[in-house]
């Protein structure tokens, strides 16, 4: 038999799942706040309240 046991690799799965995520967020975190940004997402905000005088039906 392997040297791997249920328990053990359910637990590295885990660990490694919580570090990926973990990482995931922060680095979308960082591109959410990230300076340069803030222009482009107030005018994405913006964008459903710009009238561009055509007519959408």
């Amino acid at each position: 038999m392997s040297g791997f046991s249920y328990e053990a690799v359910a637990r590295f799965a885990q660990q490694g799942g919580t570090v990926y995520f973990g990482l995931l967020f922060f680095a979308g975190l960082i591109y959410a706040l990230w300076p340069s940004r803030k222009d482009l997402f107030r005018r994405m905000a913006n964008a459903p309240l710009d009238d561009d005088g055509s007519d959408h039906v």
